[in-house]
């Protein structure tokens, strides 16, 4: 997707995003501009590129992010359960997370964000704590450390699951905890090879169909011990 801006403040940012068609429904809209970037990205969070947030990691790209909110915000309804797979900073989460309440969510919905890296769930805490406690002491988010090619099994299945880095191949075992009506979406392909944003979709009876929507490039999903 090329396209690159920047916005005066995060208001700004979202109102160009929807401007370019990047964002076109309303919740999103409003979930992108009730979740401020300056408290999860420290440098230029207006500037529509990946920036570091430390730990040797990216967040990705506003745009990215719209996208993949745009791409999912059928599946976010209330009383749902929202995976984030690779949830660095917090951000994409936290914005779930909003959307859920925006759609009527009356406090029973979940949001997931997993990171195997401790130094990340401590800084993904933090930064959603600055920026509004309620989300993580109510029990509506939930951060969590671990292998996030393995999913969180204890809080499935999932209505609609994001994968915020390339995994190799399909990942079944995060297609295996997709709820019935659920949508997956993840980066596939090799680290510095041909990557594609590819979308899953479970249907009532549980067949799953993939949709190849775009070539990406992402990090690659890891471990600790798996580089």
């Amino acid at each position: 997707m090329a396209w690159r801006s920047i916005g005066k403040d995060n208001a700004d940012l979202v109102r160009k995003l929807r401007e370019f068609n990047i964002i076109s429904g309303d919740l999103v809209e409003k979930a992108m501009v009730d979740t401020d970037r300056k408290f999860y990205c420290p440098n230029n969070p207006y500037m529509d590129a990946p920036q570091g947030i430390g730990c040797g990691v990216t967040i990705s790209a506003p745009h990215m992010h719209a996208y993949a909110l745009e791409l999912l915000k059928d599946h976010i309804r209330p009383g749902g359960r929202v995976l984030d797979v690779g949830s660095g900073s917090g951000y994409l989460t936290a914005c779930f997370a909003r959307y859920m309440k925006a759609v009527g969510d009356q406090g029973t919905g979940l949001v997931v964000g997993i990171e195997h890296q401790p130094k990340l769930v401590e800084l993904s805490q933090k930064n959603i704590r600055s920026d509004d406690p309620n989300l993580l002491e109510s029990g509506t988010i939930k951060i969590v450390q671990g292998d996030g090619r393995l999913g969180c099994s204890e809080h499935a299945p999932y209505d609609a699951i994001h994968v915020g880095a390339a995994a190799p191949e399909t990942p079944t075992e995060l297609i295996t905890q997709l709820n019935k009506g659920g949508r997956l979406v993840v980066p596939v392909g090799p680290a510095l090879g041909s990557q594609y944003l590819e979308q899953y979709d479970k249907d009532a009876t549980g067949t799953v169909t993939s949709t190849r929507l775009m070539g990406v490039m992402y990090v690659p999903l890891t471990d600790l011990k798996t580089p």
